[in-house]
C-alpha cells in the first residue's frame, strides 16, 4: 500500500497494489468546515445595535418605538451578514428567520402585555371587599360595588352556556359522525359559518325582536340576554368541537365497531373522551368570547343598580354594561366611577382566567389514560 499526496487535489489519494492486481487510485475530498459564531455573539450584536441606534434616534428626537424598530432591523441585517461570512449561507438564513419570528412574537406580545398592565394597575385600586359585597343601590359618588353586576354576569352567561353547549356539541357530533357529505350537513355548516361572522349587536336585536313579538314591546330581562349570547356561542362551540372530532383516528372507531360496540356508545365512550380536552378548550373560548359582550346586553338586559337574581323578571346588571356606563356616563366626582369601571374589567379578566384553569382541569381528568 502506498499513499501519496497531490498538491493539486483538495483531498487524500490512496492507491492499492497487489500481486498482479492493481486498483485505480480513489480520491476522497474532505470538505472545508465553516466556522461558527461564539455564543455571546448574538447578544453582543444586539447590544451594539441598541447602543448605536439609541444615539441615532436621540439625534433626531428620541422615540422608544422608532428605537426598537431600528434596533431590530440593524440587528437582523448585522446577524445575517456576520453569520454568512463566518458560518455560510444556510446558517445565516436560519439565524435571519429566527430573528424575524422572534421579533414577530414579541411584537404580538406588546399589546397583550400593555392591556394586562393597564387593567391591573388601574383596576387594583378598587379590588377590595366592598367591591365584591355591595351593589350600587343608593350610591351616588364614592363607595358601592359590583356585586349585582358579577351575579348578573354569572347567571346570564351560565344560562347561555347551558343552552348553547348541548346544542353545539350535538350538532358537531351529527356533522362528523352521522351527516358527513349529506345535504343537511352542508346546509348546517353553511349557516354555522354565517352565524360565526354576525356582529354581536345583531344577535341582541334578534333576541329583543323575538321576545318583543312574544311578550310585547319594552321587554328586558336576563333570559333575553342569555338568548342573545347563545346565538353568539353556538357557532363557536360547533366549529371547535367539529374540528376536535375530526382529528380522532378512524382506527379507534373501527376497533370499537369490531368489538361489537354500537355507534352511539363508541361516540360516547371513545370519540368524545379522546378529544375532551380540545372540546373543553373550545367551550371555554366560546364563553370567554361572549362574557365580555356589551352591545347585545345593552339592548336586551339594560342596567340595574341593585341585586336581581331572577333572570325572568326585570332588568339585571352585568359587568360589561356596568363598566361601560361607569366609564361613559360618570357622575360627580368622576374618579370613583372610573375606578369601578377598571375594577369591573379586571374582574372579567379574572373570570376568564378561572375558566381557562377549569378547562385544563377538565381536559386532564377526562383525557384517555395512556398508562
Amino acid at each position: 500500500m502506498s499513499t501519496g499526496t497531490d498538491p493539486n487535489r483538495t483531498g487524500t489519494e490512496v492507491s492499492v497494489t497487489g500481486t498482479g492486481l492493481e486498483t485505480p487510485a480513489s480520491t476522497t475530498v474532505v470538505p472545508q468546515l465553516k466556522g461558527s459564531l461564539p455564543r455571546w455573539a448574538p447578544l453582543g450584536l444586539l447590544g451594539a445595535a441598541a447602543v448605536v441606534m439609541a444615539g441615532v434616534v436621540a439625534a433626531v428626537g428620541f422615540s422608544v418605538g422608532l428605537w426598537v424598530f431600528l434596533t431590530v432591523v440593524v440587528y437582523a441585517v448585522g446577524t445575517y451578514g456576520l453569520s454568512r461570512a463566518v458560518e455560510g449561507a444556510r446558517k445565516a438564513a436560519d439565524r435571519l428567520v429566527t430573528v424575524v419570528v422572534t421579533g414577530a412574537f414579541l411584537l404580538a406580545m406588546v399589546p397583550l402585555i400593555s392591556v394586562l398592565y393597564t387593567v391591573i394597575s388601574q383596576g387594583w385600586a378598587r379590588m377590595d371587599l366592598q367591591f365584591f359585597t355591595y351593589s350600587m343601590r343608593g350610591v351616588v359618588g364614592e363607595g358601592g360595588g359590583a356585586l349585582h353586576a358579577i351575579q348578573g354576569t354569572l347567571i346570564i352567561t351560565g344560562l347561555a352556556a347551558l343552552m348553547s353547549i348541548p346544542v353545539g356539541v350535538l350538532t358537531a357530533i351529527y356533522l362528523v359522525e352521522y351527516g358527513s357529505g349529506s345535504k343537511l350537513a352542508r346546509a348546517i355548516t353553511f349557516f354555522v359559518d354565517v352565524m360565526t361572522g354576525i356582529p354581536s349587536i345583531v344577535a341582541g336585536l334578534f333576541a329583543y325582536a323575538l321576545f318583543t313579538l312574544l311578550l310585547g314591546p319594552g321587554v328586558r330581562f336576563g333570559f333575553v340576554g342569555a338568548v342573545a349570547l347563545t346565538v353568539l356561542m353556538i357557532p363557536i362551540v360547533v366549529r371547535s368541537t367539529e374540528e376536535m372530532l375530526k382529528i380522532v383516528p378512524n382506527e379507534l372507531r373501527e376497533a370499537s365497531f369490531a368489538l361489537g360496540v354500537p355507534k352511539w356508545r363508541t361516540i360516547l365512550k371513545v370519540v368524545v373522551p379522546t378529544t375532551a380536552g380540545g372540546i373543553a378548550t373550545g367551550i371555554t373560548l366560546a364563553i370567554a368570547r361572549v362574557i365580555g359582550e356589551t352591545a347585545p346586553l345593552l339592548v336586551t338586559v339594560g342596567l340595574a343598580t341593585g341585586v336581581n337574581l331572577n333572570p325572568f323578571d326585570d332588568r339585571m346588571a352585568t359587568l360589561p354594561v356596568f363598566a361601560y356606563y361607569s366609564y361613559a356616563t360618570p357622575g360627580v366626582p368622576r374618579d370613583p366611577f372610573i375606578d369601578r369601571a377598571w375594577a369591573a374589567a379586571l374582574v372579567l379578566m379574572l373570570i376568564v382566567m378561572i375558566l381557562n384553569i377549569v378547562a385544563r382541569l377538565i381536559s386532564r381528568i377526562f383525557a384517555p389514560k395512556t398508562r
